[in-house]
C-alpha cells in the first residue's frame, strides 16, 4: 500500500545547504549539511557546531536549534552554525564508511557487514580528522565567519568515540566536545591509550569543555522491554562487552579528578534511555553546551542525583 504513496515532494529543511566535498586525498565524498545562522553575527563570529553522521543527526540538531534560538532570553540558546558531516546515502547511517573513519588506529580488517561485501576496515580517525581539520574547516570559514574559540564537536556511539579521540590527540580542533555514548570498549579500550598522553600535554590558556553522557539502560543489564524479546541473550552479551556506563563513569570520574585549571567535565546518564533513545537527547545538551547565550558564570558546580554530576576544574 505504502509503494502508492508519492513522497517526491515531501517535507524538507528549509533555508539549508547541502554539497558533496571529495577529500584532496581522493576516495569518496562526504556530505556536508550546513544551517546558515541568522541575525546579528556577533564581534567574535559564529559560535559553530560539527555533528558526526550527518544524514541522522543534522536534522534532529537544526530542529532543537530553531526552536530555541529566536528566544535566547528564555532558552539560553544562541544564534550559530550547524553543520552535519555525513554521507552520499539516502539512510541514516553509512555503516561501512563510518567503521573506518570515526574508529582510532591502527585498526583491524573483519568480515563483511552482508555476504559477499567488501571486508569492513577500522581505524581511520586520524585521516578523517585531518580532512575535517584541513579542508572542511577552512571551507566553511571561506563563507561564514566563525568564532574559533567556540566551535563544538558532537558525536554518538561511534562517533562519540571519534570526538574522544579527537580531544585526547587534537585538543585544540574544538573547545568543546560532546561524546554521547562512546564505544570507548572498541578494540580493546584503544582510546584510553591517550588518554594520559592528553592529560600530560592538554593545552594551558584554552578553555575545553566535555560533555560525557549515556542512557540509564547502556550498562551490562537489559532494559525492562528488552528481558523478554527473543534476542535478550545476544544483547545482554554485547552490553557485558561493550559495558558504555562503566566506561563513561569512569572517564568521567577519572578526568574530574586529574582535569588540569580550565577544563570543564560534565556528565550526565538519562534515565529510562537506551544506546539509541539517548542520541536526540544528547543532541539537545550539544545545542546547550554550544550555543550558550549568557554563561553562568560558576566556576565550580557539582550536580547529584540519578542524573549524574558536572565536575568543572577551577583555576
Amino acid at each position: 500500500m505504502t509503494e502508492d504513496i508519492d513522497v517526491s515532494n515531501g517535507f524538507r529543511l528549509t533555508n539549508t545547504i547541502s554539497f558533496d566535498l571529495r577529500p584532496a586525498r581522493g576516495g569518496e565524498p562526504y556530505r556536508i549539511f550546513i544551517a546558515p545562522p541568522s541575525g546579528d553575527m556577533p564581534a567574535s563570529g559564529w559560535p559553530i557546531l560539527y555533528l558526526l553522521d550527518g544524514n541522522a543527526c543534522f536534522p534532529l540538531a537544526v530542529a532543537a536549534h530553531r526552536i530555541q534560538a529566536p528566544y535566547p532570553g528564555g532558552t539560553n540558546i544562541a544564534q550559530g552554525i550547524i553543520v552535519g558531516i555525513g554521507y552520499p546515502t539516502e539512510d541514516l547511517f553509512h555503516p561501512l564508511r563510518r567503521s573506518w573513519d570515526l574508529s582510532p588506529p591502527p585498526g583491524r580488517t573483519y568480515p563483511p557487514f552482508e555476504t559477499g561485501g567488501p571486508p569492513v576496515r577500522t581505524g581511520g580517525a586520524e585521516e578523517f580528522l585531518e580532512f575535517i581539520e584541513t579542508e572542511l574547516k577552512p571551507h566553511i570559514t571561506k563563507v561564514f565567519p566563525v568564532d574559533a574559540d567556540r566551535q563544538s564537536l558532537f558525536g554518538h556511539s561511534f562517533g562519540g568515540l571519534f570526538a574522544l579521540y579527537t580531544l585526547f590527540s587534537r585538543a585544540r580542533s574544538f573547545s568543546r566536545y560532546i561524546a554521547a555514548s562512546p564505544s570507548i570498549f572498541w578494540e580493546g579500550c584503544r582510546v584510553l591509550d591517550l588518554e594520559n598522553q592528553f592529560l600530560a600535554n592538554v593545552p594551558t590558556g584554552k578553555e575545553v569543555k566535555l560533555h560525557l553522557c549515556a542512557g540509564e539502560h547502556e550498562g551490562e543489564e537489559l532494559a525492562p522491554f528488552q528481558i523478554d524479546a527473543e534476542d535478550a541473550s545476544a544483547r545482554l552479551k554485547q552490553k557485558k562487552e561493550a559495558r558504555t556506563l562503566v566506561h563513561v563513569n569512569g572517564l568521567a570520574a577519572r578526568l574530574s579528578i586529574a582535569a588540569p585549571p580550565g577544563m570543564h567535565v560534565e556528565h550526565e546518564i538519562f534515565t529510562g534511555e537506551n544506546h539509541m533513545s539517548a542520541l536526540p537527547i544528547a543532541i539537545a545538551r550539544a545545542i546547550r553546551l554550544c550555543f550558550e547565550w549568557r554563561s553562568s558564570g560558576l566556576c565550580l558546580r557539582k550536580r547529584h542525583g540519578h542524573i549524574g554530576c558536572e565536575f568543572v576544574a577551577s583555576p
